[in-house]
């Protein structure tokens, strides 16, 4: 039998992480998203506790999680349970849903919480793990000429001496502004495509990187979205995450890596989002009366109900997908395929969610009065960075039908 619930040992974690959302994030929700490029100083608070927790060991997944691949997977028992592992990849998209309930673009605000800490715990070795312990990293990967095909990224990196000298321009930088590092992904060698992209650290201050502005943005306001330029900027050799080896046949597969942990907390800040909007419009529905019975099929019921109905269903499919593709990583399994699902799936839905919860709830919903039409801005980027739906299920077509970028584009 299939258990559907959250772990139970995980259940004081997302409970915390829900009570944070609900009496300091959301308050202070509308605030910021009025205040755009003004730093949330409320969050340093939070983000010393969760530091303390992650240190302590109290509560795994508080803190940023990454996707291992240099382990030896857990050998698989006969006993029930055996060789099954709830770890910190499930726990942090469920506090990261949890989190995203009160706001996504507070949360991606969170100090030493950034992708870039995602692609440091997924790509990083044991020394360059404890040296970047601590450090508040964002990440750059977008260009002005490249989008979603990351392994088309022109920014180049190239060795001088014990040095790495990196030249580019890259977009859309979570944090760019605000974090005390950014990793970047640039190109040893543009001849040998995919398998030459590495990511470096680049603390923030180096010599040669600046920021040049700061982006006006639909949603997600609190985040600070930075555009950085790279002129010269040079970077000891040892801030190359992982190995600087370049091996054409395992391809894109390393820097891959990153994307199979970062995909899934991106899906969960979709659902997160999505569940604050399906919560409140059910309030608002049983306000004007309208029923919503879950032991009568949908077809009898009223449009709205029939709707919502609808609409959790699909909320709750791409929460499951979710939350496989973090178990599936805890246990040190490729998991490409189902990250990319998962962030398809939720990317999809949680846009449709937060857009058909501002139709229901009618003038409440596009007015400034409750936040469903904040919601339904701040949930268009989930479906847009780490990759587009276009994107992933061009992922999801290749994996499932063994087919190579080549052969499907």
């Amino acid at each position: 039998m299939i258990n559907l619930d959250d772990p139970k040992k995980f259940r004081p974690l997302r409970d915390q992480a829900h009570q944070v959302a609900m009496n300091m994030l959301r308050p202070i929700s509308r605030k910021y998203d009025k205040a755009e490029h003004a730093y949330p100083t409320e969050l340093d608070m939070l983000a010393a506790m969760i530091d303390g927790l992650s240190e302590s060991g109290a509560a795994e997944g508080a803190g940023a999680a990454g996707v291992r691949r240099d382990e030896t997977p857990a050998e698989k028992g006969t006993e029930k349970g055996a060789g099954s592992k709830n770890g910190a990849n499930l726990a942090s998209v469920m506090s990261i849903a949890e989190m995203c309930w009160g706001d996504v673009g507070l949360l991606l605000s969170m100090p030493r919480q950034g992708l870039g800490n995602s692609a440091i715990a997924s790509v990083a070795d044991d020394e360059q793990a404890e040296r970047f312990d601590g450090v508040w990293a964002g990440m750059a990967i977008t260009e002005p000429g490249t989008g979603s095909d990351s392994a088309n990224i022109s920014t180049t990196a190239v060795l001088d001496g014990d040095e790495y000298v990196i030249n580019g321009e890259k977009i859309y930088v979570t944090s760019g502004d605000r974090a005390d590092a950014i990793v970047v992904w640039a190109t040893l060698d543009r001849d040998l495509g995919r398998a030459a992209i590495k990511s470096f650290v680049v603390p923030k201050g180096t010599p040669g990187m600046r920021v040049d502005r700061l982006e006006h943005k639909l949603g997600i306001k609190a985040s600070d979205t930075a555009t950085i330029i790279f002129e010269d900027c040079r970077v000891p050799k040892e801030n190359l995450l992982g190995t600087p080896e370049v091996d054409v046949k395992q391809g894109f597969a390393g820097a891959m890596a990153t994307f199979d942990n970062t995909r899934p907390l991106v899906a969960a800040m979709a659902i997160g989002c999505a569940k604050a909007s399906l919560d409140l419009t059910r309030d608002l529905l049983e306000q004007a009366g309208v029923v919503i019975d879950y032991d009568r099929p949908a077809v009898v019921q009223s449009a709205a109900a029939a709707k919502f109905l609808q609409m959790e269903a699909d909320w709750e499919a791409a929460r499951l997908l979710t939350l496989q593709a973090a178990w599936m990583a805890d246990n040190r399994e490729p998991n490409s395929l189902e990250a990319s699902m998962a962030k398809a799936k939720a990317g999809r839905v949680g846009s449709d969610i937060t857009l058909s919860c501002v139709e229901l709830a009618g003038t409440l919903g596009y007015s400034e009065t409750e936040l469903l039409e904040k919601w339904s801005r701040d949930s268009k980027i989930l479906d847009i960075f780490e990759g587009t739906q276009q994107i992933q299920q061009l992922i999801v077509a290749r994996r499932v039908l063994g087919l190579t970028s080549a052969q499907l584009k």
